[in-house]
Order: structure tokens, then sequence, then C-alpha cells
């Protein structure tokens, strides 16, 4: 029964980690990312989805390397820092111009760029976390 509870906690606990992720990096973009989904932008559905995949990967080998459900929370948060930080160094250096405005405007090359960004830096921070 002890190993059903902790399974049952720790999907709770990523569950919970993964909409917090994607709730802050919705609030790091000037547009609102459901919205411009509904408009079917698929730049913007590029870039959401590496986002997701970003922090499913991290969070996944964090909870797959720690036994700790508090160690993995820690974990996720470096590995969530690290994309975060990904994002705004992609910004500076495309300074030519802003990456949510071309998101917004549905430019889908930008859109693969940083989905790719995002899936590439969480394989690179993911192979960090122990």
């Amino acid at each position: 029964m002890t190993i059903v509870i902790n399974i049952v906690v720790s999907v709770i606990a990523m569950i919970l980690l993964q909409l917090l992720g994607m709730v802050v990096f919705n609030w790091m973009t000037p547009y609102r990312d459901m919205e411009e989904l509904k408009k079917g932008n698929v730049a913007v559905a590029l870039a959401l989805g590496g986002k997701f995949l970003g922090t499913a990967i991290i969070l996944g080998v964090s909870a797959f390397t720690n036994t700790s459900i508090l160690h993995m929370i820690l974990w996720f948060a470096v590995g969530y820092v690290c994309l975060v930080a990904s994002y705004w160094i992609f910004e500076l250096v495309t300074p030519g111009f802003k990456i949510s405005d071309q998101l917004k405007q549905g430019n889908v090359a930008v859109g693969t760029l940083l989905c790719l960004v995002f899936i590439g830096m969480a394989f690179a921070v993911s192979s960090l976390i122990i």
C-alpha cells in the first residue's frame, strides 16, 4: 500500500510542477498562448510544445534519479531555471528581432528553432541531474 501512496503522491507532484512550469512560461510572453492556439498559430504551438516537452524531460529525469519528492522538486527547479534562461539567451543572440513578436506573427521558423532550443536544453540539463 505504501508503494501505491508514493506513486500517487509523486504523480500528483509531477502534474502540479508541470502545470506550474507552463503557467510561468505563459507569464513570460506578452501574448496569451491559448489565444494564439485558438487562432491556429503554429509558431506558438511549436514553442509551447517545446516548453512542455522540455519541462517534461527535466521532470521525468529528476523523478527517475531521485527517491525523495523534495529532491525531485529541487532538481526540477534547477532544470526549469535553465530552460527559462535558455529563452532569454536565445532572445539576446537574436538582436535583429524580438522572439515573442515573431511567434505572435506566426513565424514557424522561429517557433521550430525555439522548440528545439527548449528540448536540447532539457536533454543537456537532464544529464547533470543526480
